[in-house]
């Protein structure tokens, strides 16, 4: 067999073996696709069920329906249906949209209060919709935590925390007020604007409460970093507190 035969052969070998591997690769990428794409059941509130209704009374009462929602948007712990929380109560209120997740179920007897993990204690925050996720963190959720301030001419804006556990999260409003004057200094219209806000209560230690409590700015009388913001973490995320963060001389390097 001459030489140009055998090269005429390698060479085809090793196209289709080319070939072969873009097939499988093709064919691995459009199956994670879909994967992403997948829709799964998840249990979800059709209305606000408060502190110490029972799983049954709740699906008695209509308050729950099933939905179908992409298996990247599902939270840790979501049910599918209401049968393994049948005969707990509800630990902390639960708002319509909210998928149902296990641990925000128990025991009667433990309805005093929320379901605190060991060592941990509650604490809540007041964010905005954008700080929050746009709604998108529930109670089970992990998050980290950013904040930013007037730490020096240039500000800041930190990663405070990470992997940071949402126990509860809870709807309130915000009023601000503006006001228009006229040439000669006379006040004429005052606008009043409801901005949508929600309270989100964390499971901390106590050196990471005193943290979230300083970095918010709210409680501490001129402190440098006056609020909080919220990342939506899960298994894939990687973030890395106490960088030295971005600020006005290195956000584009």
């Amino acid at each position: 067999m001459g030489r140009r035969t055998l090269l005429l052969i390698a060479a085809l070998v090793v196209a289709a073996l080319g070939a072969t591997l873009v097939w499988l690769y093709a064919s691995n990428a459009q199956k994670t696709a879909q994967e992403g794409q997948s829709l799964k059941t998840v249990l979800v509130a059709k209305a606000r069920i408060d502190v110490g209704v029972t799983g049954s009374a709740a699906s008695a009462n209509g308050d729950f329906e099933q939905a179908q929602v992409p298996a990247t948007s599902v939270v840790p712990g979501a049910l599918s249906d209401a049968t393994p929380i049948a005969n707990l109560v509800a630990l902390v209120p639960v708002f319509p949209g909210q998928q149902i997740i296990g641990q925000q179920w128990g025991a009667a007897a433990t309805t005093g209060g929320l379901a605190i993990p060991d060592g941990k204690i509650a604490v809540s925050v007041q964010l905005s919709d954008p700080a929050r996720v746009a709604g998108f963190v529930n109670p089970g959720s992990k998050v980290a935590i950013f904040t930013y301030g007037n730490v020096d001419p240039n500000g800041s804006v930190r990663t405070l925390l990470t992997n940071v556990e949402v126990l509860a999260v809870g709807p309130s409003t915000t009023t601000t007020t503006a006001s228009t004057t006229n040439q000669d200094g006379t006040p004429t219209t005052t606008n009043k604007e409801q901005i949508p806000t929600a309270i989100l209560t964390l499971a901390l230690s106590q050196s990471d409460a005193e943290k979230v409590i300083f970095a918010g700015g709210a409680a501490v009388p001129g402190a440098k970093y006056q609020a909080l913001y919220f990342g939506l973490m899960d298994a894939n995320s990687k973030v890395t507190p106490k960088t030295i963060g971005a600020n006005q001389d290195n956000l584009f390097k």
